[in-house]
């Protein structure tokens, strides 16, 4: 499954960056790795860890779910995703979370207090 993952994420990749018409370079300096990692990224011989698909979704201007939303063998329930739910790769959050420095998780957290006061004036 694993490296049925890396060349779906490859593909969608590729598109991506192609539609933003952007090079394999650019994308690269971007997140700070080689181009080659990029290549091998985008053919799906290289796994992307956590923390380079969260830098690839902020610079390819995508959410996360970009990467998942039509990977078949993530969808964890058809019916709810039929009903409109949206399914959460949990074990991908605490990869992505626990790769994070202290100060990161220090800030994350501020914004979850944050969006949890805008949410609560709102109801």
């Amino acid at each position: 499954m694993e490296e049925n993952f890396n060349k779906h994420l490859g593909h969608k990749l590729k598109l991506r960056r192609l539609a933003l018409g952007l090079t394999q370079t650019k994308v690269a300096k971007a997140i700070n790795v080689t181009f080659q990692q990029i290549q091998k990224y985008e053919k799906g011989t290289n796994g992307v860890s956590s923390i380079r698909l969260l830098q690839l979704s902020n610079y390819l201007k995508v959410p996360i779910n970009y990467f998942f939303e039509d990977f078949s063998e993530y969808l964890i329930n058809l019916d709810k995703s039929k009903e409109g739910h949206m399914n959460v790769n949990y074990n991908f959050l605490v990869k992505v979370y626990s790769e994070l420095t202290q100060d990161q998780k220090i800030k994350f957290g501020k914004n979850l207090q944050i969006a949890q006061i805008n949410t609560s004036k709102v109801v």
